[in-house]
């Protein structure tokens, strides 16, 4: 986003309070550019598209004990991946009328995507999902290959008028995005 009327109205929550478990070591830890952290690009490009970044971590995350910036603030996460999207949504002010919710480990969102799901929320929509055409095939168990073409990969960040995500968490049990 190039200019602060852009973002002045849109925060980012980053969902880094996951084990890593499947991926056997810490994947946010892991350098991709450099000395840039998985965690690092996500983190630079939702600040590029954001007022207010609210980054929720693990219970025993040194980020925790971090003096952050000034737009950026660190909480720690809740048992499952909604209890940890709602530790965040309670840092984002009521005034805010736009939220974005993105998952740390994906750092190649770009500051395209990031502009694409923020106009489609000033454009008017209540929630906005970025989705992928799934390429793999893809097999049932039981019903043998599945049609690919009427599958989509959810992506994010995925963008929110902020009471229409405040309400879908109030009585909401563990989701695996924010769009379920």
């Amino acid at each position: 986003m190039s200019s602060e009327a852009d973002t002045s109205r849109v925060w980012t929550i980053v969902v880094a309070a996951g084990s890593s478990a499947r991926f056997g070591a810490d994947k946010l830890d892991v350098a991709l550019d450099g000395d840039r952290t998985v965690l690092d690009l996500s983190l630079l490009h939702a600040a590029a598209a954001s007022t207010g970044i609210v980054v929720v971590v693990r219970n025993d995350s040194p980020l925790l004990h971090a003096r952050p910036s000034d737009n950026v603030s660190v909480v720690a996460g809740g048992s499952n991946r909604s209890a940890s999207v709602r530790a965040g949504l309670q840092m984002v002010p009521a005034s805010v009328p736009y939220v974005l919710v993105h998952d740390a480990a994906r750092p190649l969102a770009d500051a395209d995507l990031y502009r694409r799901v923020i106009g489609a929320l000033r454009a008017g929509a209540e929630a906005v999902v970025p989705v992928v055409p799934v390429v793999d095939t893809i097999r049932s168990v039981t019903e043998g290959v599945i049609d690919r073409d009427l599958l989509r990969a959810v992506q994010t960040p995925q963008g929110f008028r902020t009471d229409v995500l405040r309400r879908a968490h109030a009585d909401a049990d563990d989701a695996t995005d924010d769009a379920t």
